[in-house]
């Protein structure tokens, strides 16, 4: 066995249409009928429901309002700098309907963070939320981009800032005025290269870069997963069935992230699911909001998991309406899944697996099964195909570990402006995703260990190239190397070995009160400028040199294994104290 394929298959998947007319024109045969009372978005604060008609009419607003004031129009650069918004997937498919790329950034970005993005994607438009519109100033001034360009997903608070235009006021003013644009029309094969977004991924090392995806590779991917779970088949009772329209799931993933914008937004509406539009994870709140719209689809990553199963306040609710669960963007444990088993005893439990650079999903717990294998990240989704590839360039088969190598209708094209990037990761319509993995006969996959230097945090990439360029900006810093330490609850989170500048470690061995202050002031080094995850969690070590082989590469592997023992040290000496 030298590839591995799905056994299922997909009816044809569209490449004329934009993730837009997708969504809001169109009918394909694996989408369910979802009857007009049931709506798409619920806001989660308000409980204000949303339908289609009005979903659509506001798209239709904002779509004419930004063509009649900037003229945006074909492969031009929206950037969406917020956290979950009801309009948010508006901004998107009037964007999508001008012909516009979209590119979604993390609203807790600091402004260096946000100018690398706005400057690699060449944004023209950007739409923040007014609570973070301080750093997106900061940003398009860096950028050169007028503020007249700035607009709010959002209404400011009674102090907030007024001058700026709002989403909601320009789709009035958009829905007041005759008609200033023509919908995108794409010929056949054309949604295959016309781009929908510009994802933001740190792929195999360095700096976050800017995925091309194309909107034939979300569709497809939307398509793939529908099939996959038999959405709109009846091959059981409608009680059992895994999604049935009028379901609830939350929708507390990030939309900027690929899983919250392609899995969440997407495919969870298509299938008739109404989504919970949630802001901001705090942990308790979510509980509340999970009891007070009767939600039953859960999709979570790790870290979130570790809380329901470990945090006193989830004993407090009901969690019993909960029907399916799945975790993805990091591995989950087997002992964490065996906990999650009593806390959700009435969800059908598992794992998918997924990357920007494949659009999401390749990968899911099948519908034969209640609770997904241990460890395992599901099986291939239709119309992808995979291959195991061994250290030696050999293909594996059954069993055997290698990088997993994937293909399929829903990959992106490439790493926008960046050449040596996309050589690395895409070849000849394949993904090499980092990852080494087995695959069982019984097509499981199961991820062993991350190839790729890019570390998960709660779900989030983080490249320690990224964080070494900055800290050799600290003055006392001669060299150092950033490696991941294992962390309960995020999974792993960054540790910082570094080497001193002569006078700086000549002044720590005098004084290890004075060691302890440059530690602190390293750290906060990494925190002043940088997003709350990519922050030193794992502490700083001071250590001679930093190991490199004779090319002068970075011996980092050597150094994880010392890390590790620096964790199970510090472990053993807290229960020595307790």
């Amino acid at each position: 066995m030298t590839e591995f394929h799905s056994d299922l298959s997909c009816p044809p998947i569209p490449d004329d249409v934009s993730t837009a007319q997708f969504l809001l024109d169109s009918h394909h045969p694996t989408r369910p009928l979802r009857s007009g009372n049931i709506p798409w978005l619920i806001e989660d604060k308000t409980g204000r429901t949303i339908g289609y008609e009005e979903l659509r009419s506001r798209t239709y607003g904002l779509a004419n309002a930004m063509h009649a004031r900037w003229g945006i129009g074909n492969d031009d650069v929206v950037c969406i700098f917020s956290p979950n918004h009801v309009d948010y997937p508006v901004v998107i498919w009037a964007a999508h309907r001008l012909g516009a790329i979209v590119s979604c950034a993390n609203p807790a970005y600091m402004m260096d963070e946000l100018v690398h993005q706005l400057a690699v994607s060449k944004s023209f438009l950007v739409i923040s939320h007014p609570d973070f519109i301080d750093t997106a100033l900061a940003a398009v001034r860096r950028c050169n981009i007028s503020t007249d360009n700035i607009v709010l997903i959002d209404s400011p608070a009674a102090d907030g800032p007024i001058h700026f235009s709002t989403v909601s006021h320009l789709i009035l003013e958009g829905l007041a005025s005759s008609a200033s644009f023509l919908d995108i029309k794409l010929a056949p094969g054309e949604g295959k290269t016309k781009l929908a977004f510009l994802s933001f991924s740190s792929g195999t090392t360095g700096k976050p870069k800017a995925v091309a995806i194309p909107h034939y590779a979300v569709i497809a991917n939307v398509i793939q997963m529908a099939a996959y779970h038999k959405v709109n088949e009846p091959y059981t009772t409608w009680d059992k069935r895994r999604f049935r329209p009028g379901d609830i799931a939350a929708g507390v993933l990030p939309f900027f992230h690929i899983y919250g914008l392609v899995v969440n937004m997407h495919w969870l509406i298509f299938c008739g699911i109404s989504l919970v539009v949630i802001p901001k994870f705090n942990f308790v709140e979510f509980l509340k909001s999970i009891d007070r719209h009767k939600v039953t689809h859960l999709f979570l990553v790790p870290s979130q998991v570790v809380l329901l199963c470990k945090h006193p306040a989830a004993k407090n609710f009901d969690l019993s309406r909960i029907r399916f669960f799945i975790s993805g963007a990091a591995p989950l444990s087997p002992e964490l899944t065996q906990q999650l088993i009593k806390v959700i005893p009435n969800a059908s439990i598992g794992q998918g697996y997924g990357m920007t650079e494949t659009c999401a999903t390749i990968s899911m717990i099948p519908v034969s099964q209640h609770i997904g294998t241990f460890g395992s990240a599901g099986q291939l989704i239709p119309e992808t195909t995979a291959r195991v590839v061994k250290a030696d360039g050999t293909l594996a088969g059954y069993d055997e570990e290698g990088e997993l190598h994937v293909t399929g209708p829903q990959m992106a094209l490439r790493y926008t402006n960046n050449e040596e990037a996309t050589r690395e990761t895409f070849r000849d319509g394949w993904v090499r995703t980092g990852d080494q993995v087995k695959i069982s006969r019984s097509g499981e996959i199961f991820v062993v260990d991350r190839l790729k230097e890019v570390m998960k945090v709660r779900g989030f990439q983080v490249a320690p190239a990224e964080l070494e360029g900055h800290l050799l900006l600290h003055p006392d810093i001669a060299d150092v190397c950033v490696v991941g330490v294992p962390d309960e609850y995020s999974g792993e989170v960054p540790l910082a070995f570094v080497t001193l500048e002569q006078r700086a470690a000549q002044k720590a061995k005098a004084n290890p009160e004075g060691g302890d202050e440059l530690k602190k002031s390293i750290i906060k080094h990494v925190s002043d400028t940088k997003v709350h995850y990519k922050w030193l969690k794992g502490g700083v070590e001071f250590i001679d040199t930093i190991p490199k082989n004779p090319s002068g590469k970075l011996l980092r592997r050597h150094l994880r294994d010392k890390a590790k023992e620096i964790v199970a040290k510090r472990t053993r000496s807290v229960k020595s104290k307790l």
